[in-house]
């Protein structure tokens, strides 16, 4: 009866805890161990804010997340994805992230088009029938369901099917089991079966760098990271400005939403299959360009372009975007996007904010007690010297200037505002300074510059640096 009581207390103990040796017997009860993929189509129609179309359920290969961390600890995203039992109603799992269509909906082009785009929620395979519901996050922060679906897998009859062998993967470091660690795929595109070696270094090459940077350099321990070489028929990718159609391996190209340095896939069924093949909690489509490019949605994957001069500064501010939900920080920049942000509604991207209650900052605990909220700075000489260079650029463009043209420009750009950004009274403190996601008034980023502002510093500041070690520590925990 004593060592039954003292057993008893122990696993009390270990609960209270939070110990991880209860919660994996938890995930083995509750699901099968393997990936389910749930695609379906998000589309918006005239007065209202999308719809989904469910489309199909595939079970392939192993689960690659966490068996400990299944509701997401951070309120980042615009949508979630939730799944709960059917019968209980019990919150299984839940996950935030953001969409094309999330983007799309604040452009010109939606209010006027009717439009669908592919997504895809990754989420373990339950054993018992569920609820799946995709939410939206309200003004107030709250979120709603959008749609809801009832499954039962042994009615439904999902595919189950061995992920297909479309390419190769290659390790780049591995340290340990992938339910303990963040799993990091990087997949080419645009890059031809002789040019494999330079996929994979050009991996290395940028992965090097990312992992030099703070906060990724001291957490590499809780990576795997590996590349997937998956063949194109030809170099590069497309690129409608200049008239190039090419259908590349994972279908990137330029000019997404009419911006020209913008890189999107809209096969996202496709790409989901062929990433498949290997473990992955988060991606980077890597492409073989010259040409400055890229993109980073949360929860949904960055692309850059490898062969650009700034390539190491682009991949790693695209990752801030797609792992941690990072906000650009930068407004002068041509952007298709008409209200990303509604008037009075405070931003869930973690490193801006509308700053409708100084008091009660989100970052509040970071602002030292002398610093002014909101944060002074010198704008209007800083938006004098940018808006000139925007102004450059666009000519730039529309002259379809070579890429060691806009690589010179870039250079001339960070001479001029790496040094004036430096000599600011708040350089290196944390606060409130305005302009921030393509915003010039009433929205603030928390320190004058950072790799999410401009081109010019290594480092991110204190508020993305410990947003990027709260999504690591839902992975590898």
């Amino acid at each position: 009866m004593v060592v039954a009581m003292d057993k008893l207390l122990l696993l009390l103990t270990l609960a209270l805890c939070g110990c991880s040796t209860l919660a994996r017997p938890d995930f083995d009860q509750a699901f099968t161990g393997k990936c389910m993929q749930v695609g379906y189509n998000h589309a918006n129609r005239k007065g209202g804010s999308g719809e989904i179309g469910f489309e199909h359920v595939v079970i392939s290969g192993d689960w690659p997340g966490s068996r400990t961390q299944l509701i997401d600890p951070n309120d980042f995203g615009k949508y979630r994805v939730e799944m709960r039992d059917l019968a209980s109603q019990r919150l299984l799992y839940s996950r935030g992230f953001a969409s094309i269509f999330g983007e799309w909906e604040t452009t010109a082009e939606a209010k006027e088009f009717l439009k669908a785009f592919e997504e895809t929620v990754r989420l373990p395979e339950p054993r018992l029938p569920f609820r799946l519901a995709i939410q939206k996050r309200a003004d107030d922060g709250s979120f709603q369901d959008l749609a809801t679906r009832d499954v039962d897998l042994a009615v439904d009859r999902p595919w189950r099917r061995d992920p297909e062998q479309l390419g190769e993967t290659v390790p780049i470091f591995v340290h340990g089991d992938n339910a303990t660690h963040v799993d990091l795929l990087i997949v080419s595109d645009g890059y031809t079966r002789e040019q494999r070696d330079k996929f994979v270094a050009d991996t290395r090459r940028l992965v090097e760098v990312m992992f030099t940077t703070e906060p990724f350099q001291r957490r590499k321990s809780d990576f795997n990271v590996r590349a997937l070489f998956v063949p194109s028929k030809e170099a590069g990718i497309a690129n409608p400005r200049k008239e190039v159609a090419r259908k590349s391996a994972l279908g990137l190209s330029y000019n997404a939403f009419g911006s020209d340095r913008y890189v999107l896939t809209m096969d996202d069924f496709a790409l989901r299959q062929t990433c498949a093949q290997a473990p992955y909690d988060t991606l980077i489509l890597l492409f073989n360009e010259r040409k400055y490019g890229g993109g980073g949605i949360y929860n949904l994957w960055a692309t850059v372009a490898a062969d650009t001069e700034p390539a190491a500064y682009v991949f790693v501010h695209e990752f801030g975007h797609s792992f941690a939900g990072l906000a650009d920080e930068y407004y002068s920049s041509q952007v298709a996007y008409e209200e990303f942000i509604k008037p009075g509604v405070e931003p869930w991207e973690p490193n801006v904010t509308a700053l409708l209650d100084p008091a009660n900052l989100k970052w509040k605990d970071l602002v030292a007690k002398d610093t002014p909220l909101p944060t002074p700075w010198g704008q209007q000489h800083f938006d004098e010297i940018d808006l000139a260079y925007q102004a450059r650029r666009a000519q730039m463009l529309e002259a379809k200037a070579s890429e060691e043209a806009m690589e010179g420009l870039f250079r001339e750009v960070k001479g001029s505002t790496a040094p004036l950004l430096a000599r600011e009274r708040y350089a290196n403190a944390v606060g409130a300074f305005e302009g921030a996601s393509y915003q010039a008034k009433g929205l603030f980023r928390p320190e004058v510059d950072c790799i999410m502002f401009t081109r010019n510093p290594t480092r991110f500041c204190a508020v993305c640096e410990r947003a990027i070690e709260r999504v690591i520590d839902s992975y590898a925990r």
